[in-house]
């Protein structure tokens, strides 16, 4: 039979019908155990239509679905690791949105991966989640595909989702011991600034390949923008006449359009300095008058998101012989442009982020308000602002000395000579 009969979420495997459809953010595949003809493929049509939207609408249940499905858990065999943790999420996918809810499945799946999906999870021991601690920090392999060690605080992120699926058995009765208390989180060291000085950032944008490239650092750096922000970045959001930049939207790793990362960030102005404008007055020559594209944003509401209309400010195609680049960067591909340039400037090292350090670090030392820096940067308060960017940059502490001095001086009484003699 023709293969474009085939409905949509149908699959012919083995000369067998199966359907597969998304739930809780990752695919699943189910045989119908019927074989392929024209009237079975209708009818798997259908079931596969009715499944998708009994998902849509929370109704649908795996159990009542599909009930010999190997990700059943039957009553008599006890709740397995991958089915406590499954039934974790689908509880907790109503809270969250739909970017992070990929998040949770790559990190729920990496740690089912670990523990051993067909585990009954009242086997599980506090010394299993401090092994699969290790094993992560170490890069041990969990059935050839984890390879690579992982940072200390993505370990830390793995382990608290595991503490708090196992706090959730407990409290649930699906296990009958709390065996989170004794597992300990890594140990993780503060990590101090490294700002650009004046003179790094100077020879940074003299080894920027392009204008547009240029341009992007010295906004990055001037207003403060994370990655996410700066791609997503629309000449929609921005009036060049009040001098102000709305923040609307981030794109994410996987390349989703969102809201950005806090409350208290999202639909923030940013009063643009004389930099920022200028950086954006000379990319407005290259890209303010191209394509328009509507983009769907996810919303933090479950399954709720909104289309915008953007001009990109950033166009990677701008420059590319292909023009296969996509719409507007990401946050990989910016940092890419960042590494290259700090190589070719040959300044020390530094990861991308430290764009965002610069902003904050440069408008301390200028003295400006800390609320009026936490509004810019989407922080909530300053608090944040004092733990991380507590220090003057060395560079600039001569001048914060010589403002002290000034001020001190002008409030020093005045005192009295000491008396001279007349012979």
């Amino acid at each position: 039979m023709s293969k474009k009969q085939i409905p949509t979420g149908v699959e012919v495997h083995g000369g067998m019908l199966r359907i597969w459809f998304m739930h809780e953010g990752r695919r699943c595949r189910e045989s119908l155990g019927v074989p392929d003809t024209q009237k079975n493929r209708k009818l798997a049509g259908e079931l596969r239509q009715s499944v998708v939207y009994s998902i849509r609408t929370g109704t649908f249940s795996y159990e009542d679905s599909f009930p010999n499905s190997s990700k059943v858990v039957k009553p008599e065999s006890g709740m397995t690791v991958e089915k406590l943790f499954n039934t974790w999420l689908g509880i907790k996918r109503l809270e969250i949105s739909d970017n992070s809810l990929i998040r949770y499945r790559s990190t729920v799946d990496c740690i089912i991966r670990a523990l051993g999906a067909g585990r009954k999870a009242e086997d599980v021991k506090a010394k299993d989640l401090s092994v699969m601690r290790n094993e992560l920090l170490e890069g041990a392999q969990f059935k050839n595909t984890d390879k690579f060690g992982r940072s200390v605080v993505t370990v830390n992120g793995y382990l608290s989702k595991a503490l708090t699926v196992f706090r959730f058995a407990k409290d649930n009765g699906y296990v009958d011991t709390d065996i989170t208390e004794s597992v300990k989180m890594l140990k993780t060291s503060r990590q101090r600034p490294e700002p650009l000085s004046n003179e790094e950032f100077d020879r940074l944008i003299s080894a920027c390949r392009c204008r547009q490239t240029t341009n992007l650092w010295t906004l990055a750096v001037y207003t403060g923008l994370r990655h996410g922000e700066l791609a997503a970045l629309a000449w929609e959001d921005i009036d060049l006449v009040a001098g102000t930049l709305c923040v609307r939207r981030n794109i994410t790793t996987a390349k989703l359009f969102t809201v950005p990362k806090t409350d208290s960030g999202t639909n923030r102005i940013i009063q643009l300095n004389v930099n920022a404008l200028h950086a954006l007055k000379s990319q407005q020559e290259i890209t303010r008058m191209g394509k328009k594209h509507e983009v769907n944003v996810l919303t933090r509401q479950r399954g709720k998101s909104r289309t915008d209309s953007c001009t990109f400010v950033f166009n990677p195609s701008f420059g590319s012989v292909s023009g296969r680049n996509g719409i507007c960067y990401s946050s990989s591909s910016i940092g890419h442009s960042w590494n290259v340039a700090i190589r070719k400037s040959g300044i020390q090292h530094r990861n991308p982020y430290q764009s965002r350090h610069t902003f904050a670090c440069w408008m301390l030392s200028a003295g400006a308000n800390p609320y009026f820096i936490a509004s810019q940067m989407g922080h909530s308060s300053p608090q944040m602002l004092y733990q991380v960017y507590g220090d003057w940059m060395p560079g600039n502490n001569s001048e914060q000395v010589e403002l002290i001095n000034a001020k001190i001086m002008q409030n020093v009484p005045p005192m009295p000579h000491a008396a001279t003699s007349f012979r």
